[in-house]
């Protein structure tokens, strides 16, 4: 994606855009299967959030899972300036980092398969950057709404640090924490892949499985 300042670390609130008391515009159904992006969504449904460099191909990916996820939305998280927009975000000033919300249904789709999916598409030990994609805004994330979530997290990080270790990569970088509030972004980035099939997209796996720990439950949360 382009980017107007390359920053490497996060900034301190203080330093941090005003930004404002209203949310920027976004689209209101998803491009793909025409869903609310803001909801309602259904009872039982389920929500996470994972930041794994650019967020148009990041979307792509959880999308393509299937009919367990309900939809998917692409926006920011992790910094202290309200309702940013995409430019601020990428001065790296505002501390946000590029997300992809998913809605997901725990009866068709289980939050360790997404786990999964998450770590398995991207290299979760480069730190502040995402192969070409350099700013704290490519961080490695994700972002838990329940502590069974957490666990969950904790426990597949784990897994896959001993499996990337035993393949000679370093140590993996992903930061584990309390869902932050989420920004949608503006509606042209929205399943941006889908009305731009040829469009720019960095991410990129490391080629080894996860191994998702057995027997850790993680119902998540109610999306509201």
């Amino acid at each position: 994606m382009f980017k107007f300042k390359k920053q490497l670390e996060i900034p301190a609130p203080g330093e941090a855009p005003p930004g404002r008391a209203t949310a920027i515009a976004t689209a209101t159904s998803h491009f793909v299967n025409g869903r609310p992006l803001k909801g309602p969504y259904p009872a039982g449904h389920e929500t996470a959030i994972f930041g794994m460099g650019c967020f148009w191909g990041a979307e792509r990916i959880f999308w393509e899972l299937g009919d367990g996820v309900f939809v998917t939305a692409a926006g920011y998280a992790g910094g202290s300036t309200p309702n940013p927009t995409y430019e601020e975000v990428c001065t790296g000033r505002t501390g946000h980092n590029e997300v992809v919300l998913v809605v997901f249904d725990p009866a068709k789709i289980s939050y360790e398969r997404l786990l999964q999916t998450f770590f398995e598409n991207h290299d979760p030990t480069q730190g502040m950057r995402q192969g070409n994609d350099v700013g704290t805004q490519y961080r490695s994330g994700i972002y838990t709404f329940s502590p069974a979530q957490r666990a969950a997290a904790e426990a597949a990080q784990a897994a896959y640090d001993k499996a990337l270790r035993a393949k000679g990569f370093g140590p993996i970088t992903t930061e584990i924490v309390d869902a932050p509030p989420f920004y949608f972004a503006e509606d042209y980035h929205q399943q941006y892949l889908a009305k731009n099939p040829f469009g720019y997209c960095g991410l990129g796996g490391t080629g080894v499985t996860c191994p998702i720990p057995t027997g850790v439950a993680a119902p998540g949360v109610a999306a509201h």
